[in-house]
């Protein structure tokens, strides 16, 4: 029997993101994949602002800029527009890039880890006690691990062998998927239609193709087996939007039914879920792949320090703690736009419209959208009252001593910054000086980026005792 520190179930984005941290921090991690052949073309295709930042605390933001297209104003559905420019931090955009970009992004990572990614291999079996858990193959093998993290889709198997209920519904309108050539190209980057007919949606990859998106009411019967022809994408296109933007020529297409589901625990024992196979929602927004990697960078480091045995007891449990009510959020927001867009009442469809119109035109509220739909606002909640408020939230990507904090985090570690009025250096903690006035004198920052504890007027015993409570 092979055997691993961590076993990751899935080599999709969530998977390959969780499995570069896990070996970032020491970890023996082995992947498997049920996939035998490396797919070119997958589904998601936006990378929202908070997870370029997560990408640049580990050097793979540049890469994947290289990559795709830029988009810097985004409509929300039904609402008015909302310019991206006026996030916090570095990339106040949205970058479109096919999901197979971004896989190979984080493989390569994989790769420069040497970590086995092992294709082909169908998991049939779970059995976890108080030392580890096996897994179980088709083809007969087993690998003896530690944790497992079934990162393997909204069908996940990991999901039913542990025995957490997957809970929520399916909605009713199939979307079609297709990717297209174009001899007119919208003038917007982002293209979207809603009317009483359904939604359509262009969205350019910058190599000449665009991903046409469509829900059909027209199609809302069909057979999800039944191939999406390129006189369906089209004629959905000329009937939705009035223009097919002069498609011609089609090199792949999908038909699913989208969900609204999250799973009831994020953990059973020593299995953990991420990604897909913790929530899934409809596609409006872009969320899904941005909220798996969101997973990934939170229990990476986590899982490290248990295999290291240097994690508190609570640890672990403030993976689920910290990452269901985010997944909870998604679909709230995800199923608000849906209902705004597809709803079956015209009259409930007009007044969230309005609603959501109203919202997006006031300045404050506008920006409360695009600080959700970045993911730039996600926080944590504060063990207490008496935490500082930064306790939680997102650490600003400030300058120390001239190099930026987020490449100070490249080595998956706690940075603690400080005013340099305090001596205290903690064994495996990286320090560094900042002088920004409008953050604590000490932040100590984990390594996903978030704010582990802050203090206006800290001591040496102060820090010291931060230090010891996150890091054993």
């Amino acid at each position: 029997m092979e055997s691993s520190d961590v076993v990751v179930v899935g080599a999709g984005p969530t998977g390959l993101m969780l499995a570069g941290e896990l070996a970032l921090g020491g970890v023996a991690v082995r992947l498997l994949e049920e996939r035998s052949d490396l797919p070119n073309i997958t589904r998601a295709f936006a990378v929202h602002a908070r997870t370029l930042e997560l990408l640049d605390a580990r050097g793979l933001a540049d890469d994947l800029l290289a990559r795709g297209t830029a988009v810097y104003q985004i409509t929300p559905p039904g609402g008015a527009m909302v310019d991206l420019r006026r996030l916090p931090g570095r990339f106040g955009m949205v970058q479109i890039v096919p999901q197979s970009g971004t896989e190979q992004v984080l493989e390569a990572r994989v790769d420069a880890h040497g970590v086995p990614v092992v294709r082909g291999a169908t998991v049939v079996g779970l059995t976890q006690d108080g030392d580890g858990v096996t897994v179980d193959c088709a083809d007969g093998t087993a690998v003896r691990a530690k944790y497992v993290v079934g990162c393997d889709g909204a069908h996940s198997t990991v999901r039913r062998l542990a025995g957490i209920d997957f809970v929520g519904k399916q909605y009713e309108t199939h979307i079609l998927l297709a990717d297209v050539r174009l001899t007119r190209a919208p003038q917007d980057t982002l293209t979207g239609v809603p009317n009483a007919r359904g939604v359509v949606l262009m969205i350019p990859f910058g190599d000449g193709w665009f991903r046409a998106i469509a829900w059909d009411r027209l199609c809302e019967q069909a057979p999800l087996r039944e191939p999406v022809t390129f006189d369906e994408i089209r004629d959905s296109f000329r009937r939705i939007a009035r223009d097919d933007y002069g498609m011609t020529e089609m090199r792949w297409s999908s038909r699913f039914l989208s969900e609204r589901k999250q799973a009831e625990h994020y953990r059973a024992g020593r299995v953990f879920l991420a990604g897909d196979a913790a929530h899934v929602h409809s596609p409006l927004g872009g969320q899904g792949m941005n909220t798996g990697i969101g997973d990934a960078m939170n229990l990476g480091w986590k899982l490290s320090a248990a295999v290291a045995g240097t994690a508190p007891d609570w640890l672990l449990d403030s993976y689920e703690a910290e990452r269901h009510p985010v997944g909870a959020a998604v679909l709230r927001m995800t199923d608000a736009f849906n209902q705004v867009v597809l709803g079956r009442s015209r009259a409930q469809r007009l007044v969230r419209a309005a609603v959501l119109g109203a919202i997006t035109r006031l300045p404050v509220t506008r920006r409360a959208v695009a600080g959700r739909l970045s993911q730039i606002d996600i926080a944590y909640p504060r063990p207490s009252g008496h935490d500082h408020r930064m306790v939680g939230r997102r650490m600003p990507d400030v300058d120390c001593g001239g190099t930026r904090l987020y490449e100070l985090l490249r080595g998956g570690r706690f940075v603690l910054a400080t005013r340099g009025d305090t001596d205290v250096a903690p064994p495996g903690v990286v320090s560094a000086v900042h002088a920004d006035e409008r953050l604590p004198a000490a932040v100590l920052v984990r390594p996903d980026s978030y704010v582990a504890w802050a203090h206006d007027r800290p001591a040496a015993p102060d820090v010291a005792a931060a230090v010891a409570r996150w890091t054993g």
